[in-house]
């Protein structure tokens, strides 16, 4: 039996990319929060599909995807983190 990462969808895959994005262009090397996570997770859904039910959904499959910040952990480590897993890279 292998260990196998999740399906992802379009949208999950787009919306980790888009915040990896983000976080390597702003200060990469800060230190990443949870609330950077959050936060961001409800901006570029709706960004992505405006303040509907399908924009509630992607952010909700964005937080299942994306794991919670590490003590310590830069924006661009984070951002790393995302681009695997958008890649379908099981961590």
């Amino acid at each position: 039996m292998t260990n196998s990462a999740p399906v992802l969808s379009n949208d999950t895959r787009t919306l980790l990319v888009q915040l990896a994005d983000k976080l390597d262009g702003l200060r990469p090397n800060a230190a990443m929060s949870e609330g950077i996570r959050l936060g961001q997770a409800l901006v570029l859904a709706e960004q992505l599909h405006g303040p509907t039910e399908a924009a509630y959904a992607a952010e909700q499959d964005f937080l299942a995807a994306a794991p919670l910040v590490r003590h310590g952990e830069t924006r661009g480590e984070y951002a790393a983190q995302l681009r695997l897993i958008a890649q379908g890279v099981t961590l």
